[in-house]
């Protein structure tokens, strides 16, 4: 495992968690791994309109229309409905979450591969919507989906118990 620290000074692990050229000086440095660098959503997305809104005191489904395009508004609604028994609402909240996660990661650069990673906060959103996803597809029978998913997760260099944490830590805030 490397560590590569990301623009919030956050310790980012993973297979090829650093940038494919960085300077240092008058020294240029590659990344000699194997694979994409690291894709970082831009903290000025529409997740961080969205987590405003959050931090005021709004509901997450009364942010959707300030911030539609926010997967973190998506993902916490997939998650309520998974917490309220509601499987098929909670897909399609995930899988619209995981959606405008994907049209965000592609125009940051990311080529369909690579890690996203966890410990950067405009990140959280799309991977926690991924998270629901597959959650909520494993919960009405979809567990091709679900593995899917979960691949995804593994394959963006984090893991379900690592994104789980996120919940947990929102809630004590």
């Amino acid at each position: 495992m490397l560590a590569f620290r990301g623009d919030s000074d956050n310790v980012v692990t993973g297979l090829a968690a650093v940038p494919e050229q960085r300077q240092t000086g008058d020294m240029t440095h590659q990344n000699l791994l194997p694979g994409p660098a690291p894709t970082f959503l831009t903290a000025e997305g529409p997740d961080a309109v969205a987590r405003a809104a959050l931090a005021g005191g709004s509901p997450a489904r009364d942010a959707v229309p300030a911030s539609p395009a926010a997967s973190i508004l998506w993902a916490l609604l997939a998650e309520e409905a998974l917490a309220a028994k509601e499987p098929v609402a909670a897909y399609a909240y995930a899988r619209t979450g995981y959606h405008r996660g994907l049209d965000a990661l592609r125009r940051a650069g990311w080529k369909g591969q690579g890690p996203i990673p966890v410990h950067h906060q405009p990140n959280q959103g799309f991977l926690r919507a991924l998270l629901a996803l597959s959650e909520a597809a494993a919960a009405i029978g979809e567990q091709d989906e679900a593995d899917r998913c979960r691949t995804f997760l593994t394959d963006s260099g984090t893991s379900a118990d690592e994104v789980t944490t996120l919940r947990t830590r929102n809630e004590e805030q």
